[in-house]
């Protein structure tokens, strides 16, 4: 009864605050309306070191090929189309944006319930401000996001631990909140970058679908993998501590990069979520002894007379505060581990064009008995512009296998096989259908293998 009541007044204090992020969003937008245009008429935009392991995102109309969990690991989405429309492009240093997400999903068998369909929508619209240009404090952004999800319990209807579908995560599954509000400060010639307030670590810390650094537009790997499923943009293994989609939180990030090929991170984050609270419908951050703490670094190169792109990744994080698990087991904090590497193995046209393949691996640990998966391994394969008559799309396939712990009436593993193929229609529109196959639900013991099929609409604007 009391964790109930608990919910209820959680549930409030959500739709108050929720009303706040809208209020706060909306306030971004007016201020740039207001702002005056700067004097000087170069709108050149700040760069990174060519080569840089930095995390970055780019706005642009020729985009070939995007995340599959783009509300997870991508900071700023679209392509500015929202601005242009509105003008908001004739101010230098403003960008206005977003994406629509949109998918269907058919359990063909298996599951737990199988043969239902289910139907999600998630809006993104996001608007950075760059400080630099607008008035004049150099290497500087502001960034606001706001988040409005409608969607169903596709993976709970299918018993999927690990999520074959990204846009499917916890409850309330009808939802819009302030998803992202933060200041961006470049240092040191871009040598160290910070970010500080509400916002993803998805995006910054062991995100494998990262595109590959490289100077070079033949060399170029636009989004490492479009798999669908949640596994391969947020580790298992932390489900249970790290914010992400569709709830982020307060924290601050510092990444230093003395030279273009090396980088190492640290992120001091709002732990709460491994408390039970759904951070992402809270404008206000939480200071309650759940802090959860990251740090990886990492190193890219190019192999060979080709110049083959590849990175390397590996991090650990600590969750403090007492975690609670099933039938009173209980641990003071968590710890972890991961890896990720990606590389470009094969050319179609060296020199001319991105068209290849490159392949990814993915592997984390954790300690902790209050964590329902323990290990994670994953890996896949992404094919670029091999199509002759369709040189921007992509396909993939990829495996997720989840270790999971047996307290919280899991089965002991879950295995997951899924392929794609992503069309870019037109600049801006992708589609992508995709095929999930699971022998051993992770949810239950008892649950049969399932096949899900999935068609999602992609757009950027």
């Amino acid at each position: 009864m009391q964790r109930l009541g608990w919910e209820f007044r959680s549930g409030r204090r959500s739709l108050r605050f929720r009303r706040g992020g809208a209020v706060a969003f909306l306030a971004v937008i007016f201020l740039v309306m207001m702002a005056p245009r700067p004097a000087r008429s170069d709108d050149t935009p700040t760069t990174q070191p060519k080569g840089s392991a930095i995390p970055t995102t780019a706005a642009s109309d020729e985009v070939q090929a995007i995340s599959g969990s783009i509300g997870e690991v991508n900071a700023v989405t679209g392509n500015g189309l929202l601005g242009r429309i509105l003008g908001l492009n004739k101010i230098p240093g403003v960008y206005l944006g977003g994406a629509w997400i949109a998918d269907s999903n058919y359990l063909a068998t298996g599951g737990v319930k199988p043969h239902l369909w289910s139907f999600n929508s998630l809006i993104l619209v996001n608007m950075t401000l760059d400080s630099d240009k607008l008035v004049g404090i150099p290497g500087g952004s502001l960034g606001a996001q706001m988040l409005q999800f409608t969607g169903q319990q596709t993976n709970r209807e299918a018993g999927s631990f690990q999520g074959f579908n990204s846009l499917v995560s916890n409850p309330p599954l009808d939802r819009i909140e302030l998803y992202q509000l933060w200041w961006r400060q470049e240092l040191f010639d871009n040598k160290l970058v910070i970010r500080i307030g509400k916002q993803l670590p998805p995006a910054g810390f062991n995100n494998v679908s990262r595109p590959v650094p490289t100077a070079e537009y033949s060399s170029q790997i636009t989004a490492v993998t479009g798999l669908i499923s949640g596994a391969f943009a947020k580790s298992p293994t932390m489900f249970g501590v790290e914010p992400g989609f569709y709830d982020s939180a307060y924290g601050i990030t510092a990444t230093f990069a003395p030279v273009r090929q090396f980088y190492i991170s640290y992120g001091l984050f709002d732990g709460s979520i491994g408390k039970g609270i759904r951070t992402g419908l809270d404008v206000e951050p939480h200071f309650n002894g759940h802090y959860l703490s990251i740090g990886e670094a990492g190193y890219a190169w190019v192999l060979g007379a080709e110049q083959k792109p590849g990175t390397i990744g590996t991090g650990g994080w600590v969750e403090t505060g007492r975690q609670y698990g099933p039938a009173g087991i209980s641990d003071e904090g968590a710890q972890g581990f991961y890896m990720f590497a990606s590389q470009r193995l094969w050319f179609q046209h060296p020199g001319l064009d991105p068209s290849g393949i490159s392949g990814f691996l993915q592997f984390a640990l954790n300690t902790s008995k209050t964590q329902p998966a323990n290990q994670y391994f994953g890996g896949g394969l992404t094919a670029f512009g091999l199509v002759r008559t369709r040189p921007d799309d992509s396909m993939g396939a990829g495996i997720a296998w989840s270790w999971l712990n047996r307290r919280f009436g899991l089965r002991s593993n879950e295995f997951m096989a899924q392929i794609y193929y992503q069309a870019r229609i037109v600049n801006g529109v992708f589609f992508e259908p995709a095929v999930t196959y699971t022998p051993n639900p992770g949810k239950s013991p008892g649950i049969p293998g399932f096949v899900a099929l999935t068609a999602r609409v992609t757009l950027l604007f």
